[in-house]
């Protein structure tokens, strides 16, 4: 009975053991996850840089000293000065290195007379000269004649003619002109807040002074009927703002004076254009026949300023009005 009992044992024993392995090598079911659709492609692709604006040019368009409107396409690179005034005005503001030919006159500043000549604007301008240097604009002033203007133009030329200032603010504006014409807008600005600055300065110690007779002679060269001038001129205007009194204001321009009126109204002060082309010194003028009762030979209070200073309509005005202060108020400059 136990042995019977032990096989039965066995037998199961060994039937548990046989399924046992066999359901250990039986393959193991795995769950296979299907990969789903992919979603839709998405727009990865880096969009392209937004091209930063290229500013535009605004042609200039502006009114010239003989009233006609000029326009150029963009600021003048290559330009043509035919004035002395024009020349020191673009040198002052910066635009010298644009200079491509320039009147035989124009002098200043030194390194101006390197610069090509194109002949004078008291004579024949040499237009075969101004053509070859291919200007994209030619700067005139009101020295210029208009015929001169007109034939420029109608070789196909672009010209500018810069007017004559007939005040200080008048100045302020040729040379902002300037500065729109040639691009050095922002130099012009600071140039003429440095001029406003110093012109304020003359006018500051001015206030309340006594206005001086003065006369001032152009041209001595017969001292019976001198040059002078009379409103309507810069040299005008600067006397009055240095403080002095113009004995020919009631005559209009560049004028004869006779020496017999000169002598009835006896200025105070003579001033005189003074440069290397002009012979008159303060000992001269004491030599003229007849001029030795006018107060101003007789006091010694006859002066020179450089004629380029006041006949050029630029920045030098300045100079020449700080000038005419100091003869004329010498006190207030102390």
């Amino acid at each position: 009975m136990f042995n019977k009992q032990k096989s039965m044992t066995y037998l199961v024993t060994t039937i548990l053991v046989v399924a046992y392995l066999l359901s250990a090598c039986a393959p193991v079911a795995t769950t296979i996850v299907k990969p789903t659709s992919p979603p839709p492609p998405t727009d990865t692709a880096i969009p392209e840089p937004a091209e930063t604006p290229v500013p535009t040019i605004e042609p200039i368009l502006l009114t010239d000293g003989f009233d006609r409107e000029v326009s150029l396409p963009e600021p003048a690179q290559r330009i043509v000065s035919i004035a002395p005034s024009n020349t020191e005005i673009l040198f002052a503001i910066g635009a010298g290195p644009q200079i491509v030919g320039r009147d035989e006159v124009s002098d200043y500043p030194p390194e101006a007379v390197d610069i090509i000549s194109v002949g004078s604007m008291y004579g024949d301008l040499n237009a075969e000269n101004i053509i070859a240097l291919e200007p994209d604009l030619v700067l005139a002033a009101m020295i210029n004649s208009p015929e001169h203007v007109q034939a420029l133009e109608d070789l196909g030329l672009t010209v500018f003619v810069l007017p004559n200032p007939m005040s200080m603010d008048d100045l302020y504006q040729i040379l902002e002109t300037a500065g729109k014409l040639t691009g050095r807008e922002i130099e012009a600005a600071t140039l003429v807040e440095g001029l406003k600055v110093r012109v304020d300065a003359v006018i500051s110690k001015l206030v309340d002074a006594e206005p001086v007779k003065v006369y001032y002679e152009v041209d001595g060269t017969d001292p019976n009927a001198p040059w002078t001038i009379g409103t309507d001129t810069f040299q005008d205007i600067l006397i009055r703002m240095a403080g002095g009194e113009n004995i020919a204001a009631d005559v209009q321009g560049y004028v004869l004076f006779s020496l017999e009126e000169l002598v009835a109204r006896d200025p105070a002060v003579m001033i005189f254009s003074a440069g290397p082309w002009v012979s008159t010194t303060p000992a001269s003028v004491s030599e003229r026949a007849g001029w030795g009762d006018i107060s101003a030979v007789v006091n010694e209070e006859v002066y020179g300023i450089d004629a380029n200073w006041v006949d050029r309509p630029g920045p030098r005005m300045v100079d020449a009005l700080e000038a005419m202060a100091m003869i004329l108020h010498p006190e207030r400059f102390e």
